[in-house]
């Protein structure tokens, strides 16, 4: 799965847009594009991304509603484990001790019990397995 692999810097702004809305027309994402380009540069973009499978449209009367074509949490899913791969050398626990030991506000005793919950489902799984 490469979901958001070779995109343009504006078809990744255009493809954050319709990720944090849910769904957009042209006109939305153009007025929430930063140094926005003209209205038929953003209707070619987003053909160009339903043609990369990126989005996908329906139609509201005369308009065209945009939304991603693949759930968000399939593309986060994909994203962090680049992530994890690329700057982490593949390690998950690197990538939690990096997480936790951040200097601007750590973790919750709310939080930190609630990953120790996770640690101990994980290690359940594994000894199944």
């Amino acid at each position: 799965m490469s979901f958001m692999n070779g995109l343009s810097r504006r078809e990744r702004q255009i493809m954050d847009i319709l990720y944090q809305r849910g769904s957009a027309t042209a006109n939305e994402v153009l007025a929430a594009l930063p140094d926005a380009p003209s209205s038929s540069a953003v209707r070619t973009l987003l053909r160009i991304l339903e043609e990369k499978g990126h989005a996908k449209h329906v139609q509201d009367g005369i308009r065209y509603v945009y939304s991603p074509a693949h759930a968000s949490q399939s593309v986060a899913h994909h994203a962090l484990g680049h992530v994890v791969r690329t700057f982490f050398g593949g390690s998950v626990e690197r990538v939690v001790a990096a997480l936790v030991s951040k200097s601007d506000g750590g973790l919750t005793a709310e939080q930190a019990d609630r990953l120790t919950e996770l640690i101990r489902q994980a290690r359940e799984k594994e000894d199944k397995a």
